[in-house]
């Protein structure tokens, strides 16, 4: 895919959680006006228009005793991916599904119950894995490949990771606990995917710096973060509202 494209979103989204996410879920889900805001015309960002330093990340589960081919984990991963998520993270597929070039909104939680809207871009899908990569304004500018695969008759599931912080801002987060978060979050997932094949896995993780430079020209990224626009937006969210109703009732029939 071209990276010099800028980001379309479909409106016809469909939402996948957790289940029982109205209960479970700490906050509340962003606002629908609110999700495609840092995706909507953003230009795909992977590792090369990131920040901070380069990292590879591994996660992987072995599914241990289940009868399942690696294309059936991952049909199934695609087909209900966001459900595989944490509790208080919301996906929203596109209307078609998990195709290339296809737009995913997002709605995740971060540290400290805050909240922020991004999404994802589909590069590719094959019968045993699928990949996206991030827009401008994401927590990181990275490559997410989700992948299955036989290893001496045990299906195993894992993703890659290939990142920087997006930003000054999402660097410092990541050094103060975002690595952390970031691990949790696939760990759970892949314990959740695990799970649902009736297996109880123990997800390993391996982190790998590539390169501990950083890449201060793009430094500037800072101005498409997606978590301080997602904060300005909601902040801003009730003068937008009453403009639009006032525009709205001035507008002629």
């Amino acid at each position: 895919m071209d990276d010099d494209r800028t980001v379309h979103t479909d409106d016809r989204m469909k939402r996948q959680s957790g289940e029982g996410e109205h209960l479970e879920s700490p906050s509340e889900p962003l606002p629908s006006d609110s999700l495609d805001i840092n995706v909507e015309g953003q230009a795909i960002s992977g590792p090369d228009r990131g920040f901070g330093q380069l990292w590879h990340k591994t996660y992987r589960v072995r599914l241990t005793g289940a009868d399942v081919s690696p294309e059936e984990v991952i049909r199934v991963w695609k087909e209900r991916y966001g459900e595989m998520w944490p509790s208080g993270n919301h996906f929203y597929r596109p209307h078609s599904g998990l195709k290339p070039g296809e737009v995913a909104l997002a709605d995740l939680e971060m540290p400290g119950k805050a909240r922020l809207s991004t999404g994802v871009i589909v590069t590719s899908v094959e019968p045993t894995s699928f990949s996206f990569v991030t827009p401008e304004g994401h927590t990181m500018a990275g490559d997410i490949t989700f992948s299955a695969h036989d290893d001496s008759g045990t299906t195993v599931a894992q993703i890659d990771v290939i990142l920087r912080a997006s930003d000054p801002i999402f660097e410092i987060g990541m050094m103060l606990g975002g690595h952390r978060h970031e691990d949790r979050f696939w760990e759970e997932t892949l314990s959740t995917l695990a799970s649902h094949f009736g297996v109880d896995g123990r997800p390993e993780t391996t982190a790998v710096r590539l390169s501990g430079a950083r890449r201060w020209r793009n430094a500037t990224n800072v101005v498409n973060n997606a978590f301080l626009r997602t904060g300005l937006y909601m902040a801003a969210r009730p003068l937008i509202r009453a403009y639009q109703r006032l525009t709205n009732r001035e507008r002629p029939s």
